[in-house]
């Protein structure tokens, strides 16, 4: 009867707390009010631009290609993950209003995982695109039709729901005894998994399998198919085609480390980075889900030859008009 009686304070000690306490910044919390106005126009531009790209894509039936149907997945990706965490993490910074339900976190962490995990796999499915495009030309359409990007873009969103979903049932089951303050800026798993009673290992070890799997395949693929791709380009005759190629893929690789570079050091810096500021951590944290999104619409929109003329053209006629 005894052990009953200690097994029920137990578990309503350690139960859900209703609300969580996002932080913002630590170590910043004067500063976060000012850094929240260069967040708030990148997450502008960000917006601004996907939905802008989104448009031209659905209205321009030559755009109906896989390089701009992934190109459009890559900015559907970029406007759910940026949405999920700026407008919340905005309110933070300017109001003080860190309070976020329980589920309401685990909601915000499986969009914001999901989609980081999506994102990989679109920019990876955008290599493989142009790798078969240069090296395969005549039988690009044959390989990469429309089912067959259809089906790629599908398997990379359930690959995400797939392996992000055991990370909020195994929060979902733990208990949380400690104070419920998140030092972070919004629901970060590690972050979550800090505050939670009795033995974490589980949740660390999956985390870092997530990282592993998500990162080593897209990245090993992304890295060949460059790799294929210069060696062509090496071998293209005319000096003027070989610097266009390396412009175009300059600007694809910087957009690439612009995502994995931030990804990989937040996944390390919660398990090994203890000798890092904890403000830098988080600083990267939020910069990386604002610099791809912002990034994205103007390295792989306006410098695509067939947008850019589309936009020059639409403006010339309101102009005209």
């Amino acid at each position: 009867m005894t052990e009953r009686i200690v097994s029920s304070l137990n578990s309503t000690a350690f139960s859900h707390s209703p609300t969580f306490l996002l932080a913002g910044i630590p170590g910043l919390e004067k500063e976060q009010f000012w850094i929240a106005f260069p967040f708030s126009i990148m997450y502008a531009v960000a917006v601004l631009g996907n939905i802008t790209l989104l448009v031209f894509i659905k209205t321009e039936p030559s755009l109906h290609e896989p390089m701009y149907l992934f190109l459009a997945m890559l900015a559907f990706t970029d406007l759910v993950l940026s949405t999920s965490s700026l407008p919340k993490m905005l309110s933070i910074f300017w109001t003080g209003s860190g309070q976020i339900g329980f589920l309401s976190c685990l909601t915000q962490l499986f969009f914001i995982h999901t989609f980081s995990s999506v994102e990989s796999g679109v920019l990876m499915a955008m290599a493989w695109d142009r790798y078969i495009a240069i090296c395969y030309p005549l039988r690009h359409s044959t390989i990469l039709s429309m089912p067959v990007v259809l089906t790629l873009g599908s398997v990379v969103l359930v690959r995400g729901v797939i392996l992000v979903s055991p990370m909020c049932f195994l929060l979902r089951r733990m208990s949380f005894c400690q104070q419920h303050v998140i030092s972070h800026s919004y629901c970060e798993h590690m972050a979550v998994v800090k505050l939670a009673c009795g033995e974490t290992r589980v949740n660390v070890v999956y985390g870092l399998f997530v990282a592993f799997v998500v990162a080593g395949f897209d990245v090993t693929l992304i890295v060949v198919s460059y790799t294929v791709i210069l060696r062509a380009v090496m071998r293209l005759p005319s000096t003027e085609a070989r610097l266009k190629a390396f412009s175009t893929c300059a600007s694809h690789v910087c957009v690439i480390l612009a995502l994995y570079i931030p990804a990989l050091f937040t996944a390390f810096a919660h398990r090994f980075g203890q000798s890092i500021p904890h403000h830098v951590h988080i600083l990267v944290a939020n910069l990386y889900l604002l610099v791809p999104p912002m990034l994205n619409p103007i390295v792989y929109g306006v410098r695509t030859k067939q947008i850019r003329d589309r936009v020059v053209l639409l403006f010339l006629q309101r102009k005209g008009t």
